[in-house]
C-alpha cells in the first residue's frame, strides 16, 4: 500500500482505533457488542459500526500488541472480552495528549474560520438558543480547563518542592 494511501485509510481509522481503546480503557474490559453499543451511544445514534468493520480491528490491535482477549463462558457461550496491555495503555496516553494538542488547534481554527466568514460577509447571526448553547459549552470547557490547571499548578508545586528537599 502506498504512503498515501496508508495516511488516508489511518485519517478514518484512528479516530475509530482511539474510541475502541478508550472504551476497553474506561470499562476495563468489553466485548465487542458493548464497544458496538457504546459507540453508537457516543455518537447520538449516528453511527453504529457493523461486526464485520469492528472485529477485523479488534484482531489487528491484538496483533499489535495493544489489547489482549479473555475467553469468557456464559453456559455453552463463548464471550471474548479485550483489555488494554501496558502497549495498549502507552498508545493511549500518547494519543491523548496528540487530542488535546488537535482540540487546542480546532478551537484556534473554528476562531480564525468565523472571523474570516464574517469579514467576507458570510458570516450569520446565530440565534438566542444557539448562542446559549455555545455559551454553556464553552463555559463548561473552560470549567474543565480550570479544574485541570489547577491540579497541574499544585503537581508542579509538589514536583518543586520535593526537589528542594532532594537534590
Amino acid at each position: 500500500m502506498s504512503s498515501e494511501a496508508s495516511v488516508m485509510r489511518n485519517m478514518f481509522t484512528v479516530p475509530m482505533r482511539n474510541m475502541i481503546l478508550l472504551i476497553i480503557a474506561l470499562k476495563g474490559k468489553a466485548h465487542g457488542y458493548e464497544i458496538i453499543k457504546e459507540i453508537e451511544n457516543i455518537t447520538s445514534g449516528v453511527w453504529k459500526p457493523s461486526y464485520g468493520n469492528l472485529y477485523p480491528m479488534l484482531n489487528k490491535m491484538v496483533e499489535e500488541g495493544l489489547i489482549e482477549p479473555h475467553e469468557e463462558y456464559r453456559g455453552k457461550r463463548r464471550l471474548v472480552k479485550y483489555s488494554l496491555t501496558d502497549k495498549g495503555w502507552t498508545y493511549l496516553k500518547e494519543a491523548n495528549e496528540v487530542a488535546l494538542r488537535g482540540l487546542y488547534m480546532a478551537v484556534q481554527y473554528h476562531i480564525m474560520l468565523r472571523e474570516k466568514l464574517e469579514t467576507m460577509g458570510y458570516g450569520r447571526e446565530m440565534e438566542t438558543e444557539t448562542l446559549e448553547e455555545y455559551l454553556k459549552l464553552l463555559e463548561n470547557i473552560r470549567e474543565t480547563l480550570n479544574t485541570q490547571i489547577e491540579a497541574l499548578k499544585k503537581k508542579l508545586e509538589e514536583r518543586r518542592e520535593e526537589l528542594k528537599r532532594n537534590p
